[in-house]
């Protein structure tokens, strides 16, 4: 595995005072059930596949990222959404020093199990499906060009959803014109809209 992928790698770049605080952390969190992997560059903790729990260092402080946070009693109020009106269930636990985090240690654990047994009991918020809605723009050409309306249909729905929403979100006809236009040889190459941005 490449270190970069590692949770070794992430902690090679992080300041010593980061380090000594999450490795408190990931030693509480090795002490559950959950598999630990790496996603967006970052630690997290998995049951059967399904994120738990991540670890992030930030300038100010390092946090853990409860992925079904929302179901959480956090009866302690340690826990924030980081952005009100846009983060639906993840909710963070944030730490500014070594202390704070080896005072809580137990009831980070306590935390931590808590949120074992919500995944286990499938209490998860699952993202609402919007039907797809192909702008009449994009329409007209898939109408109008075989292959690449055989192609868009050939792209799974997220990425003919990602199409469909770059080229309808600006809001003058021209941008969409110009939007269309750029994209066209992507999707005749079977590429997705941010592939290029996605890891494996």
């Amino acid at each position: 595995m490449e270190k970069n992928k590692t949770v070794e790698g992430y902690l090679a770049k992080r300041t010593e005072e980061q380090v000594a605080q999450l490795n408190v952390l990931r030693s509480i969190l090795q002490r559950t059930v959950l598999e630990e992997g790496v996603k967006w560059g970052a630690p997290v903790y998995m049951l059967k596949g399904k994120n738990v729990v991540g670890m992030a260092a930030f300038k100010s402080y390092v946090g853990l990222w409860f992925h079904n946070g929302v179901y959480l009693k956090d009866e302690a109020q340690k826990l924030i959404n980081a952005q009100e009106d846009v983060t639906k269930a993840l909710r963070q636990w944030r730490f500014t020093s070594l202390e704070e985090i080896q005072e809580h240690e137990d009831l980070i654990h306590a935390y931590i199990l808590e949120a074992i047994e919500n995944q286990k009991a499938g209490k998860e918020l699952k993202p609402k499906k919007t039907a797809l809605v192909i702008p009449e723009l994009l329409q007209k050409e898939l109408n109008t060009n075989a292959q690449l309306n055989t192609q868009y249909k050939s792209l799974t729905p997220y990425k003919q959803k990602e199409y469909a929403e770059y080229i309808s979100s600006a809001k003058r006809e021209a941008t969409q014109q110009s939007r269309l236009e750029k994209v066209i040889p992507m999707i005749l190459e079977g590429k997705g809209l941010n592939d290029r941005y996605r890891t494996s």
